[in-house]
């Protein structure tokens, strides 16, 4: 009863205290279910996860898209007003089948390394699969790619930043004071900011994000206007994104004239993925 009575009064009052432990939860599954299932893949032995099986890095994704609704879901119901319900469902489920798509296909791309893929080159490029008979086989291993990279990734990413602006539409507070981030907060910005470069830069949703950044910042100036301020959960998403695009802008600064990756990425949005690098510069040399 008290715990019901405490939140009925953030709610009155118009913000929440900042959630460490979802954001600890989050981050901490995000480094280890994420970004570390390609590493996992490359550390076990081979022998104790066959090509013809799923891999370690596929349990780990599985955790993932079980794991990260939930946090989110979470998230949601910890929210100072109450959010579009129908919207929050329909994006969780979305979310959830672009991740399985993606799975699928990430675990494939990922077996396919061992066998000599490379990651810096297009599909019909790689040695292994151009020469491939009958070449129809190439326009197969090709819609499995637009699956893994375009499909999944649009409806995995897209209801995910959406979950998160929604979220982050209601950290808002009329009291200044209440403006400001606890040490831990401040601490969880470096390692959530870095997940995120990875995020849009292996997910290749720059667009997705400085979309969401920018309406982010336009919220915030236009809630400005009313005198309303972002509350310490606010903040530390608005100050994670900020972080990630200027690790963005570093990371394309230093492989601006990279002739190879120019090659993979020739369109106007230039963002090399940090696997493609790693297949191209660093496994290549060993």
């Amino acid at each position: 009863m008290s715990e019901h009575s405490s939140v009925k009064a953030d709610e009155a009052a118009g913000t929440a205290p900042f959630h460490l432990d979802l954001w600890f939860y989050f981050t901490l599954q995000n480094w280890v279910l994420d970004f570390g299932r390609p590493i996992a893949m490359l550390v076990f032995p081979l022998e104790w996860f066959p090509l013809n099986k799923p891999s370690v890095g596929d349990y780990f994704h599985m955790a993932y898209n079980i794991i990260t609704p939930f946090l989110l879901l979470q998230l949601i119901e910890r929210c100072p007003r109450t959010l579009p319900r129908s919207l929050i469902y329909v994006s969780i489920i979305t979310f959830i089948m672009g991740a399985s798509i993606h799975l699928v296909g990430d675990s494939v791309n990922h077996r396919l390394i061992f066998s000599g893929y490379q990651n810096h080159l297009s599909v019909r490029e790689n040695p292994i699969i151009k020469n491939l008979k009958p070449e129809t086989l190439i326009d197969s291993f090709e819609l499995l790619y637009y699956y893994d990279e375009y499909l999944g990734h649009s409806m995995w990413y897209i209801p995910f930043f959406l979950i998160l602006f929604m979220y982050f539409s209601s950290c808002f507070t009329p009291t200044k004071a209440e403006s400001s981030m606890p040490g831990a907060a401040l601490l969880l910005v470096v390692p959530s900011g870095l997940y995120y470069w990875y995020l849009v830069t292996e997910g290749q949703i720059f667009i997705l994000f400085i979309f969401t950044s920018f309406a982010m910042l336009a919220l915030v100036l236009h809630q400005k206007r009313k005198r309303l301020f972002l509350d310490s959960n606010g903040l530390f998403l608005f100050y994670s994104f900020a972080l990630t695009l200027l690790l963005v802008a570093l990371w394309v600064a230093w492989l601006w004239n990279d002739p190879v990756l120019r090659k993979k990425y020739p369109g106007v949005i230039y963002v090399p993925e940090p696997w493609a690098f790693y297949t191209l510069h660093v496994s290549s040399q060993h």
